[in-house]
């Protein structure tokens, strides 16, 4: 979740490699550190929070350098301090800077206190510039020693080292982790995200396509905001080019997805977060559309449960960046367990899971800055949808009913910018529900993971506490949750379990809480509190899409009430790149 950039420059890097972490702040970190080359010293800066109190002391300090590396720390092993901060050093000679987990560092640290080095913070990545310099005094150069402490480390890694007795080479090792290599003018840079370098590399094989108005917030408050309202957009760029006359394209998950999705008789399905949430409404579709079972797992629990794989299984990983550690682990655990092959659904192609599936389909979202994720959830929905046609097609199954949701899918854009229009009166409810503790999201069948995703949203930027239960569960033990300081949002879409979800609620009102209800015009309740707000009309199986976006909206506009920190919420980072 760390995020580090290094640099060798025939120009001063100082200012390159900040403005880097700045680009990299969306991930979420709690400290951030930089080390610059200094003839025979090594400029070693850290601070506690934000990048920009590292900018300050950059601009107080004015450290001159063509060769440096930085980072923004999300702390696992030990505390958010200035003493865990990167980046690490051995003896004023070695700098390291790391992304990801060291597993075996407890017996690496103790190895290393055995030969006289003295630790003084509590990170696993401390011992990384120990090891290389252990290597260094054996005799070698600092290639070979990053080579040897290489074959030290177990866990996920990537790290970027400098050493004060060479001014012209940094030396940077991966296993897992993300790290990228970019030629800019003159310069060498390497980072673990693309948006650290993008406006300074060109690449032959594969070009970065990131604008600066795509990184920019632009006339929004926040980039979750602008986030949300790039939606009907972003739904536009996923289907492009996949859909064609009444039906889905042919091999647009690869050359050869067609033939091999005619041969799958399950799927199994593994993600984490919001992504697991999406997998919870494919599975739904593959049943209706595909007539395929599904099984889902969370990516952190699949491999220790010894799952059972059935002849002609499909694995499916769902992740915005690609880099998802529990899902990488999985799809490689998968592996070896005989699926028929393997898909992922993603943001980014030059991502891990990009690289190692199969198959895959880009959502073509853009860049998603916020931490909590809106457009990119539902990105990831449209190009499920997508997945769920196509295996219908190539199983010929359900001609009529993918003419139909092909059809809706057309006018899903424009659904999705009326919906948005939802706005004012989202805001008559944000303030009621901003001076409460906790909220209770109810959604039946399909609209469960709906549920989850919106009780999801609030917990993670407003700091509310929020869950979501299947709107029959509710006698089942919420029920007695139920007061006055329990506000309950509930969807309510035209479907055969509409009326027994209007009774559900009816158990609400009659304990007297207040019910927020995204409802189909055509579902008629009264409510003594609370409030109905009636949603475009959409074809049923594309509902979770549009009903997703007004709770986006209202976890946007109660975290501002509460004056959190929407775009990086506190102990939570973008890209989780550790298990």
């Amino acid at each position: 979740m760390c995020g580090i950039i290094a640099a060798a420059s025939e120009r001063n890097v100082g200012k390159l490699l900040v403005k880097g972490l700045h680009r990299m702040e969306y991930r979420g970190y709690d400290s951030a550190g930089i080390a610059l080359h200094q003839n025979d010293s090594i400029a070693h800066l850290r601070t506690l929070g934000k990048v920009k109190l590292l900018e300050d002391k950059m601009i107080s300090e004015k450290p001159k350098s063509k060769l440096g590396i930085a980072h923004t720390r999300w702390a696992t092993h030990g505390e958010p301090s200035e003493e865990n901060a990167h980046p690490h050093k051995s003896n004023e000679r070695i700098y390291i800077v790391h992304n990801g987990i060291i597993e075996n560092y407890i017996d690496l640290r103790e190895l290393l206190k055995k030969e006289g080095y003295n630790f003084t913070s509590q990170t696993d990545s401390e011992l990384i510039a120990h090891m290389i310099e252990y290597f260094l005094n054996k005799g070698n150069n600092m290639l070979d020693s990053m080579y040897l402490t290489k074959e030290k480390l177990e866990g996920a890694y990537a790290i970027a080292a400098i050493d004060k007795e060479d001014d012209s080479n940094i030396i940077i090792a991966r296993n897992k982790s993300p790290l990228l290599i970019g030629i800019g003018t003159n310069e060498f840079l390497a980072a673990s995200d693309p948006l650290a370098i993008s406006e300074h590399v060109e690449r032959e094989i594969s070009k970065i396509d990131i604008s600066t108005q795509a990184t920019s917030k632009g006339d929004f408050k926040h980039f979750m905001e602008k986030e949300i309202y790039e939606q009907p957009e972003a739904i536009l760029n996923t289907i492009d080019g996949r859909v064609g006359g009444d039906d889905v394209l042919d091999n647009i998950f690869g050359l050869g997805s067609s033939e091999i999705f005619a041969k799958v008789k399950r799927i199994q399905i593994v993600a984490c977060g919001t992504s697991l949430h999406a997998g919870r409404v494919a599975a739904s579709w593959f049943s209706a559309i595909s007539e395929l079972p599904t099984q889902i797992d969370y990516a952190s629990e699949y491999r220790y449960r010894n799952p059972h794989v059935d002849e002609d299984s499909l694995l499916v990983t769902i992740s915005q960046s690609g880099e998802t550690a529990d899902t990488l682990a999985a799809l490689r655990y998968g592996k070896e367990k005989g699926y028929l092959s393997s898909l992922t659904v993603c943001n980014v192609p030059t991502s891990a899971l990009a690289r190692e599936s199969d198959y895959s389909i880009f959502t073509n979202a853009g860049p998603e800055i916020g931490v909590a994720s809106t457009k990119a959830f539902t990105t990831q929905l449209a190009a499920l949808m997508l997945l769920a046609l196509s295996l219908a097609k190539s199983r010929n199954k359900n001609p009529k009913l993918r003419t139909r949701v092909i059809t809706a899918m057309r006018s899903l854009s424009d659904t999705i910018n009326e919906t948005l229009k939802l706005k004012d009166k989202i805001l008559e409810i944000a303030p009621e529900i901003a001076n409460k503790d906790n909220a209770l999201f109810l959604g039946r069948g399909i609209f469960y993971p709906i549920a989850k995703e919106g009780a999801l949203k609030l917990k993670e930027i407003s700091y509310i506490h929020a869950e979501a239960y299947p709107a029959g569960e509710l006698k089942h033990g919420p029920l007695a949750l139920i007061d006055e300081n329990m506000p309950v949002i509930a969807l309510a879409p035209e479907s055969e379990i509409a009326e027994k979800l209007v009774s559900n609620l009816e158990e609400v009102k009659a304990r007297g809480g207040t019910l927020y209800v995204f409802s189909d015009p055509s579902i008629n309740m009264e409510l003594k509190s609370g409030r109905i707000i009636k949603m475009p009309k959409c074809d049923f199986l594309l509902t979770p899409i549009i009903y997703t976006i007004p709770l986006q909206i209202l976890s946007y506009e109660v975290a501002l009430l509460r004056g959190t920190d929407i775009d990086q919420p506190r102990n939570l980072a973008k890209s989780v790149t550790v298990e």
